[in-house]
């Protein structure tokens, strides 16, 4: 299907979408989208982008073509017959009661908890063994549950909370102040802060991070020159200090603050990429004083993640690609100087502390180890897990007694835990009540080769008992990139998919940080097809073992993972029957012109770098390897209009390519979410009718026409 006509830009047209429910396929008719003569020169090639106005997201032609592709896409999403069934199924799955790990303040023990359907989860905390309260409520910050808490913090007594909120998804923060006993706000919001924490200094302040504002639109336009200020509490956002950054001779893309439990010291981190990081010391002792440098370079990434008095605790990757801990005086704190205190292991190291110990956290295979350590440096214990999956927390202030922990795996809903940091004992604390059997189901962990001989693991699972014939609708969920490691998790939309006989697979590609700085790595600029060849050997194993075959195939990533699923489909659209990238990085020749993406290189190189970066990185851009007469398989773009890290005109450049080349009858479809961003903080009513229509379309462009635990194959008639 394939649509090459070129209108004005005031003439973008809806062709009426022509869809009916036959026993043939949905048919859809695309909204033509106007062609422009924008040519980049890089290194003598010429290379035309004939969308580039889609990038103007305050247009009004492109919200025109926003309104269009969005009914064009729900025309067809609504003909999808079990489309309201998954969506029902996702509700009532999704209904249960959600409680995250306590946590001590001051007085109080706070916690997170939803109810079932709520959009947002409420803030309670409890004095003692009184009755718990609410403390705040985010789904009373607006009417859509699209205004979303994004971060809470409090001073040293527990007597005062900073909290972060996100409107309609966008990285951009406000921070609002409140006297935690009387639950009111003591002063004027601050604004305009991005990619920060707050740490607080005693009760008087806090740190706090974020960029100048743009000029021109604030969801896309270029930040770069991130800053570090000190919030002192009374006084207005316009007084507040700068700490660090704002010299423009020495950009720092990303600069962080926190200060010590002890108040002690000042922390600074500062870097122009997503690895590699600077690391500065200020004595708060001696407010005059000058920061004292601990690395001057972005050669490792570290940080101090506890002191005692002057001696430093610092987590480092240098000379230890798997990281370890290192010790040494803040009066001297030269690398020359440093100790190894954890040693690095053949394991990746994430380490914690709380109760007076270290708790050292290792990947083995992406599955959770943790060893408790002592402030000698001795080993304690290993903590015995309730499972084979991934933990999380660990972690509190130096008196605790006792904290909590969670775990959790593919097929094991979240459940916590509260552990006695002196015993080593712990007992479950909360445990969910869902409706799903996870006896019902099995994850198994195997190891492929890919392209080059590279052993890559993977983790499947699926209903016990499944027949390996090749016909099992199957997602292959992958990301590989900045260091980010995918560990077993239980998700709901996935049992979802799982309970209709659905095979779910996660590889733990090269690029991510399962096996230390050397797997990162090896996925990063002229090394990132490596990533592409692990994500296609994974899907070529499934294929192989009989899981599925290329018509039961989904594969599905989203941000660094959209790109993955871009280059896959492009790479190899035989491989799959449908391709899911969702908030994609697809144009790698203009990534980073975008708000922060400039901070991005270290992973993926510029095209203005070096010629060769540019042919790399055009060779395997989604955005310019659509082709004439290629058949791509059923694809669903996702994005959103408030998606200020991956800016959603990588997406509407990508849906237009496509849906001018595709040469085959399989849809070519993009959903743009509205007042949402990249994800995180999207309320709980917009995921359920997301992914009950990613799953529609995916199984009723597999062939099923009912769903497939009680399915009857139907053939579509090309």
């Amino acid at each position: 299907m394939k649509k090459t006509a070129v209108f004005a830009l005031a003439l973008i047209s809806l062709v009426a979408c022509e869809t009916t429910l036959k026993k043939e396929r949905i048919t859809v008719n695309y909204p033509t989208t106007q062609k422009v003569d924008t040519i980049d020169t890089y290194f003598g090639t010429d290379v035309k982008d004939p969308y580039r106005w889609l990038e103007d997201d305050r247009s009004p032609e492109t919200e025109a073509w926003v309104k269009t592709q969005n009914q064009t896409t729900f025309g067809y999403l609504e003909q999808i017959p079990f489309r309201e069934e998954l969506k029902g199924r996702l509700e009532k799955l999704w209904n249960y009661e959600k409680l995250g790990s306590p946590f001590k303040e001051g007085d109080y023990t706070y916690f997170n908890k939803n109810d079932g359907l709520q959009n947002q989860y409420v803030v309670y905390r409890q004095k003692g063994d009184g009755e718990a309260e609410v403390f705040l409520d985010p789904n009373t910050f607006s009417e859509d549950g699209t205004t979303s808490l994004m971060g809470l913090s409090f001073s040293k007594d527990g007597s005062l909370a900073a909290y972060a909120i996100s409107e309609g998804g966008s990285d951009w923060r406000k921070v609002i102040v409140l006297n935690a006993e009387k639950k009111e706000i003591v002063e004027d919001t601050l604004i305009d802060i991005k990619f920060s924490n707050i740490s607080w200094k005693g009760n008087d302040g806090f740190y706090y991070s974020s960029y100048d504002k743009p000029t021109g639109s604030q969801l896309s336009a270029k930040t770069d020159q991130h800053k570090l200020y000190y919030h002192k509490l009374g006084n207005p956002q316009s007084k507040d200090e700068l700490v660090f950054g704002g010299v423009p001779s020495e950009k720092h893309r990303y600069v962080g603050g926190s200060v010590t439990e002890d108040d002690r010291y000042l922390i600074i981190s500062a870097s122009n990429s997503t690895s590699g990081n600077k690391l500065f010391l200020k004595d708060l002792a001696h407010p005059k004083g000058g920061l004292i440098t601990l690395l001057d370079h972005t050669d490792t990434d570290s940080y101090v993640i506890e002191n005692v008095g002057s001696k430093l605790y610092i987590v480092t990757n240098m000379d230890a690609p798997n990281q370890k801990i290192v010790t040494v005086d803040a009066a001297n704190p030269a690398p020359a100087n440093w100790k190894d205190f954890i040693p690095e292991t053949e394991n990746v190291l994430s380490p914690n502390t709380g109760g007076g110990y270290f708790f050292a956290e290792y990947m083995v295979d992406a599955i959770s180890k943790v060893l408790q350590y002592n402030y000698d440096g001795e080993l304690v214990r290993e903590v015995k897990l309730p499972g084979v999956g991934s933990a999380n927390g660990f972690g509190g202030k130096k008196k605790d007694k006792e904290f909590y922990f969670s775990f959790t795996n593919y097929n094991t809903p979240s459940s916590s835990y509260k552990y006695h940091v002196t015993t080593g004992d712990y007992e479950q604390y909360w445990k969910p009540e869902i409706d799903f059997n996870p006896d019902a189901y099995e994850s198994t962990q195997v190891f492929y080769t890919s392209k080059d001989g590279t052993r890559v693991p993977m983790i499947i699972t699926h209903k016990k008992g499944l027949v390996l014939n090749g016909k099992n609708p199957t997602i292959l969920y992958g990301y590989g990139g900045f260091n980010i490691s995918l560990t077993p998790s239980f998700s709901i939309v996935n049992a979802v998919w799982m309970e209709q006989g659905g095979v779910y697979a996660v590889p733990n590609l090269r690029g991510g940080g399962e096996y230390g700085k050397k797997w990162h790595d090896a996925g990063t600029k002229t090394r990132k097809q490596n990533v592409f060849d692990d994500f296609i050997a994974a899907a070529e194993y499934l294929i192989e073992n009989k899981y599925t075959s290329a018509e039961y195939l989904a594969v599905r990533g989203g941000s660094n993972g959209g790109l993955l699923v871009g280059a896959t489909m492009t790479q190899r659209p035989d491989l799959m029957r449908v391709a899911l990238p969702a908030v994609g990085v697809l144009d790698m020749l203009r990534y980073h012109t975008f708000t922060a993406g400039a901070g991005w290189s270290y992973d993926y190189g510029t095209a203005e770098e070096s010629e060769e970066m540019f042919n790399y990185l055009k060779g395997y851009s989604p955005l310019h390897n659509i082709k004439e007469g290629v058949a791509y398989p059923a694809t669903l773009i996702t994005t959103a209009d408030h998606d200020d890290r991956v800016v959603p005109a990588h997406s509407f450049k990508f849906a237009a390519e496509l849906q001018e080349k595709q040469s085959g009858t399989d849809p070519a479809l993009i959903r743009i979410e509205t007042n949402a961003g990249h994800g995180a903080g999207t309320p709980v009513s917009k995921t359920i009718e997301q992914y009950a229509d990613i799953f529609g379309f995916t199984l009723y462009n597999m062939g099923y026409e009912t769903l497939p635990n009680r399915a009857v194959l139907k053939e579509f008639k090309e």
